[in-house]
């Protein structure tokens, strides 16, 4: 018997999402930062054994549209349901469990196999937990509750016996030797664009989008050319910094992760453009790889 299927990853922003598809893959797909809406599109992530090849779809944080961005990232989580087999919701054990999440819940469980995994036990201890684990116990229609802790892996793997309990036999949907479907060049941009989440201020990250003008081999290296476009120029000052500080820390970050990834030397140059309120704009936002088409 040979089990496959594809499975959406849902939940709040920063509940660990992106952690969480990591660590079960024990490779990086997806780019993680402390801010929301690190993650723009369906990312996959595959998870291949001799029995079985489990897709997952991590998705951008659920949301309320504030502009054209916002927009497509709503309509990938939507689009993200399609033909899916399980969904995975992700709760935040350090937060209180709202409304939205309840409601979420019960509407995903009266159509999809549903699995609620409450992430971030290591962040909080039992006596605050089993109450919020109490008020998940009552709903219905719910495959399984597990408390996970997607940073240091803690009941990961009982989350995957979870999701192979209920999941169909088929024939593998990609080859068994990949890890993701996303291309090299897609990788690159978006550590580039973990690595400025990372060290820039607060305001200015949402308004960042990667371009990768050359990706090409040169003798031994692979050179790397990308631009690090923002919304407004003061943003523009922030991210080069004081004597060009700032970019030079973003770019030796980018370009060691880099280099793991690939498994070369690599040369990274990036540079740093203007493009005013490219969010609102459906052709930049198509350029940037964002694209309803995808979806």
């Amino acid at each position: 018997m040979f089990q496959s299927g594809f499975v959406t990853i849902m939940g709040r922003p920063n509940v660990g999402k992106s952690t969480l598809i990591n660590q079960i893959l024990g490779e990086k797909v997806s780019i993680v930062s402390p801010k929301p809406q690190t993650t723009r599109n369906n990312i996959v992530g595959i998870l291949n054994d001799e029995d079985y090849q489990i897709v997952f779809l991590d998705t951008p944080g659920l949301l309320n549209p504030k502009n054209k961005l916002d927009e497509y990232m709503a309509k990938s989580i939507e689009a993200s349901l399609d033909g899916i087999d399980i969904v995975v919701y992700l709760l935040d054990a350090t937060k209180p469990f709202l409304d939205t999440d309840i409601e979420k819940i019960k509407s995903y469980a009266s159509s999809k196999k549903l699995i609620l995994a409450v992430n971030k036990i290591d962040e909080t201890n039992f006596e605050k937990l089993y109450p919020k684990l109490d008020k998940l116990n009552k709903l219905e229609n719910i495959t399984d509750i597990i408390p996970i802790s997607a940073k240091t892996g803690k009941n990961v793997t009982e989350l995957v016996k979870s999701i192979l309990k209920i999941l169909p036999e088929s024939v593998a949907y990609y080859p068994t030797d990949l890890y993701t479907d996303k291309s090299e060049r897609f990788l690159v941009s978006e550590i580039i664009r973990e690595k400025a989440l990372w060290y820039l201020q607060q305001e200015i990250p949402h308004g960042i989008a990667i371009e990768i003008e050359q990706f090409e081999q040169k003798d031994k290296n692979i050179q790397i050319s990308a631009v690090i476009v923002c919304e407004k120029d003061s943003h523009k000052h922030i991210i080069i910094g004081k004597k060009g500080e700032m970019l030079k820390t973003i770019g030796t970050s980018a370009r060691l992760e880099i280099e793991k990834l690939l498994d070369t030397r690599v040369n990274l140059n990036l540079f740093v453009k203007v493009k005013k309120n490219w969010r609102e704009n459906p052709r930049q936002i198509t350029n940037f790889g964002y694209d309803d088409d995808d979806i």
